[in-house]
């Protein structure tokens, strides 16, 4: 039994060792897992933000729209034509905006309260439609001064000319974007029907061809053009296709032209054509006062937001009464046979106060008055019909800010935009009217300006 001890004990021994081991190891395997080892979390991995492309103006195509060419090249198609309301030289087209398919159906327009400008608002009427640099300085001369619209004329023989529903957009997509790179709101005039409409008891066969138009334009233009002239001075046989001024039927064309501009961009201001100021009856014109009656007993009253005026001043001073002028041979025209009297009411930028009169008259009230042009001449031209009522540079300047000071403290709040008359078309010469009741020189490329324009630019807004 002794001889078998030693190996016993060293049998005992190796246990210990290995159980001191195995003690060790363990020791060992817990700190490691509680003070050293950091299993990883499960955690779903964070998607990537894909970044937005930048936005961009997108114009909706009218209907039947030609299809535009690529962006980089100018519409081959867009052949300068003499306009009928703009005579210039000119210009490479200006690429166009893609187009993006109009809705099949747009909803009948419901009767809502009258839509409201700023009482009152400031605007120029300027000639941008030729040349793309003489757009660009005079809205530049439009926003310097202060102003807040331009009114542009969009003449329907330049834009669908060549047939119906063959539009050339190239220079409305221009003029619509520089207006709003200069911030500016945008008025356009809308008249001049192609030869391919003409004909009928009017400027036109067709008033619905007219309609068609205008929800192409404001299909394309929605949100971008503020407000649009239906015509221009409709009691003038010369602006009705050489017929009779005839109110009713103007009516009929304000209906069409509502309509069809409100399917297209409820949002946009409808606004009734400026009236010549004329004594003359007949065949030849009809006084606006009478024009306005006649328009309100045909039943336009719902089919425009705010009614157009034109308010010349010829010889008066902006505050002068309509009443003192139609019985003062110092400011009626003494050459017309119907002064003195009621009719030369006409001779002074207050016979706006007649129009609206005329609004009051027929329950209308609730609109407001837009002032399409306005202004003094002064055409000192020998042998010139506006050389009887030619004031001189420094009245021009004065009677604009008055006339402008005179509306925002007795027409509130029915007067909306005023648009004065013009920012010189660079193509004019003194042989041109218009030259005369400009408030700046047709110079290019160094501009000139009379002393009208640097005294609004000072008058307070």
């Amino acid at each position: 039994m002794e001889e078998g001890a030693p190996a016993k004990r060293d049998g005992l021994k190796w246990a210990l060792i290995v159980a001191v081991a195995l003690l060790v190891l363990a020791l060992a395997f817990a700190v490691w897992a509680l003070f050293i080892y950091h299993p990883p979390l499960d955690v779903a991995p964070t998607p990537t933000k894909t970044p937005r492309p930048p936005t961009a103006t997108v114009r909706a195509a009218a209907p039947s729209a030609t299809p535009l060419p690529p962006t980089s090249t100018p519409l081959a198609t867009d052949t300068p034509v003499p306009s009928p309301t703009e005579v210039g030289p000119s210009a490479t087209p200006e690429p166009t905006a893609t187009d993006t398919p109009a809705p099949t159906a747009a909803p009948q327009p419901t009767k809502a309260a009258p839509a409201r400008m700023q009482s009152p608002e400031y605007g120029m009427h300027i000639f941008g439609w030729w040349r793309p640099e003489v757009a660009d300085r005079d809205m530049g001369y439009v926003r310097d001064a202060g102003f807040g619209w331009i009114k542009q004329i969009f003449a329907w023989a330049d834009i669908e000319g060549a047939a119906k529903g063959h539009y050339e957009w190239a220079r409305t997509d221009r003029l619509v974007d520089q207006a709003q790179q200069y911030g500016l709101k945008l008025l356009v005039r809308v008249d001049v029907a192609p030869g391919w409409a003409q004909g009928g008891n009017g400027p036109m066969r067709d008033f619905n061809d007219y309609g068609d138009f205008m929800y192409a334009l404001a299909t394309r233009y929605k949100g971008l053009v503020d407000a649009y002239q239906i015509w221009n001075e409709p009691n003038l046989a010369r602006e009705w296709g050489g017929y009779r001024p005839d109110p009713a039927a103007y009516a009929q064309l304000l209906r069409v032209a509502y309509t069809r501009i409100k399917q297209a961009d409820p949002g946009a201001l409808v606004v009734s054509a400026g009236l010549a100021p004329t004594t003359a009856s007949g065949d030849i014109a009809m006084p606006d006062v009478d024009f306005v009656r006649g328009m309100y007993q045909a039943g336009a009253e719902p089919y425009f937001d705010a009614l157009g005026a034109h308010g010349a001043g010829f010889k008066a001073p902006p505050e002068m009464d309509p009443g003192q002028v139609a019985n003062d041979p110092n400011y009626y025209n003494t050459g017309d046979p119907n002064c003195p009297g009621p009719s030369c009411r006409i001779y002074c930028f207050r016979h706006v106060e007649d129009l609206r009169q005329i609004m009051v008259d027929y329950g209308d009230g609730d609109k407001q008055v837009v002032v399409l042009e306005f202004g003094w001449t002064v055409d000192t031209r020998p042998g010139s019909p506006y050389l009887w009522h030619a004031v001189s540079e420094q009245e021009q300047a004065d009677y604009l800010v008055r006339a402008h000071q005179w509306a925002k403290q007795n027409w509130q709040p029915w007067i909306g935009l005023m648009s004065l008359i013009y920012i010189a078309n660079p193509d004019w010469t003194e042989n041109d009217e218009q030259y005369w009741w400009a408030i700046t020189y047709p110079s290019w490329p160094v501009p000139k300006v009379r002393p009208a324009y640097d005294s609004l630019k000072a008058m307070p807004k």
